[in-house]
């Protein structure tokens, strides 16, 4: 799988966590507004805006209203944004493995 195919479905899978209608993370769970979900909310959050903006500034290029460096630097700030948000998912995967894999 490609780089830009693995950050496609990453993206897509991120904005359907985030839009409107789907279930958020905090829901039956007891989250403190500073706590670890909210946290993790936020950075979804943040994840799917990058993503949106990068979409938006496509478009705009596409029909000729917007610079093509703008373009570049909205999609390379997503793409970071997206790369960071994996990174944390497979350290908390690694860290529940662990977890797991110690003796009681």
């Amino acid at each position: 799988m490609t780089t830009s195919a693995f950050a496609a479905g990453a993206y897509a899978a991120a904005q359907n966590i985030a839009r409107p209608g789907a279930p958020k993370l905090t829901q039956g769970m007891a989250a403190t507004p500073g706590g670890f979900t909210g946290m993790l909310q936020q950075s979804l959050d943040g994840v799917a805006q990058a993503g949106a903006q990068a979409d938006r500034a496509a478009l705009s290029a596409a029909a000729g209203k917007a610079n093509v460096v703008d373009v570049v630097t909205a999609v390379a700030e997503s793409e970071t944004a997206l790369q960071t948000l994996v990174a944390v998912r497979d350290r908390v995967i690694s860290a529940y493995e662990e977890i797991m894999r110690m003796p009681i």
